[in-house]
C-alpha cells in the first residue's frame, strides 16, 4: 500500500468556509486513503468564541478519509504558529506532509497531484515546495508543471528534509539579503514580497509564508507548481486574516489530472516571464483601480 502523506488542515472561527473546504477535500480521490490532521485554534476574544464553537461541532463529525485527529488549541496560538508547529510535528512523524487552511477549494486530484510529486521529488534537495495554486496565467503554451523560486501558501505540499531549513528569526533572515536579491526575491519588484518582509519585521503582519518563501529563497530552493491551478481561495471575502476583498486571484480550477512534471530541476524562464507579467499588470489600469477600490468600499459598508 503506498504511504500518501498526512493532511493538516488549519481551521478558526469561519464555519461556511470550513465546511466548503472540507467538502471539497473530501471528494479527492485519495481522502479515503489519507490521514487528516485538523488544528482547531481557539478563540482570540469573545466575539469570536461562538464561531470557534461552531466550527469545533462541524469538524467532530468529518468522516471520509482513513482517518481524522483533531487537535484542539487551548489557548489563541494565532495562524503563523498554529501552522508551524502542526506542520513541524507531521513532517517529524510522517516525513513529509500536505497544509491547506480553513478556505481552499481543491480539484478532486489536488492531493493525487501532491502525493505524486512529493514522491518523485522526495530525493531532490533543491525542490523544496509543492505548491497547488497558480495565478490565472494568459499564457497556454507552458508546460503542466514547472519550478519556480516563489513559494505560494493556497494549498502546499514539502518534507522533513526542507522543513529544516525554515528559519522563524526575521533578523537572520534580513541579515542575508543584499539589493540584488532583494530585487530577484520580489520577482524583479513586481509582488511586494520584501515589504511582507519589512511589515513582518515591524509588527504589521504575522506571515508564515514569507519567512517560508525566504527560507527557500536563501537555500538556493525551488517550489513545483501547476501552470493551471487545482486551488482556488475562496476567503478574499473580507473574512480571513490577511486576505482583502478582492478578486484579482481568483482562478477556475483545473478539472483534469497531472501527468507530466519537469525533468529538469531548474526555473522554468517562460513561466517566470508569464508571472512576472501576471504581478507586474494584476491591478489593471487606473480606471480598473477605481473600479475595484469602490467596489470595496461599497461591499465594506
Amino acid at each position: 500500500m503506498q504511504n500518501f502523506a498526512p493532511i493538516a488542515l488549519f481551521v478558526y472561527n469561519r464555519p461556511e468556509h470550513t465546511r466548503r473546504t472540507i467538502k471539497f477535500l473530501k471528494q479527492n480521490l485519495l481522502a479515503e486513503e489519507s490521514r487528516l490532521f485538523i488544528f482547531s485554534d481557539a478563540s482570540k476574544n469573545e466575539s469570536s468564541q461562538l464561531l470557534v464553537d461552531e466550527v469545533r461541532e462541524i469538524i467532530k463529525s468529518v468522516d471520509g478519509f482513513m482517518e481524522v485527529q483533531i487537535i484542539e488549541r487551548k489557548s489563541n496560538m494565532g495562524l503563523a504558529d498554529s501552522i508551524i508547529d502542526g506542520v513541524s510535528r507531521l513532517v517529524k512523524e510522517y516525513g513529509k506532509v500536505i497544509v491547506f487552511e480553513d478556505d481552499l477549494v481543491s480539484s478532486i486530484y489536488t492531493l493525487q497531484y501532491f502525493n505524486d510529486a512529493l514522491k518523485r521529488y522526495q530525493n531532490e534537495e533543491k525542490v523544496m515546495h509543492i505548491g497547488a495554486y497558480m495565478y490565472p496565467l494568459n499564457d497556454d503554451s507552458l508546460p503542466e508543471t514547472f519550478f519556480y523560486r516563489a513559494a505560494t501558501s493556497w494549498g502546499w505540499a514539502t518534507w522533513d528534509r526542507a522543513w529544516i531549513n525554515f528559519e522563524p528569526d526575521i533578523d537572520q533572515l534580513i541579515s542575508q539579503f543584499n539589493s540584488e536579491k532583494k530585487h530577484q526575491f520580489s520577482i524583479e519588484g513586481t509582488m511586494n514580497f520584501w515589504k511582507q518582509i519589512e511589515e513582518f519585521k515591524s509588527g504589521k503582519n504575522n506571515s508564515w509564508a514569507i519567512r517560508w518563501y525566504a527560507s527557500i529563497f536563501l537555500k538556493g530552493g525551488l517550489t513545483l507548481n501547476p501552470s493551471q491551478s487545482l486551488i482556488n481561495n475562496i476567503g478574499h471575502d473580507g473574512t480571513g486574516i490577511h486576505s482583502g476583498l478582492n478578486d484579482i486571484y481568483n482562478v477556475i480550477i483545473n478539472p483534469r489530472p497531472i501527468h507530466s512534471f519537469p525533468e529538469k530541476i531548474i526555473e522554468d524562464q517562460q513561466a517566470y516571464w508569464s508571472i512576472k507579467e501576471f504581478l507586474k499588470n494584476r491591478k489593471g489600469n487606473l480606471w480598473q483601480r477605481i473600479l475595484r477600490f469602490a467596489k470595496q468600499k461599497i461591499n465594506r459598508s
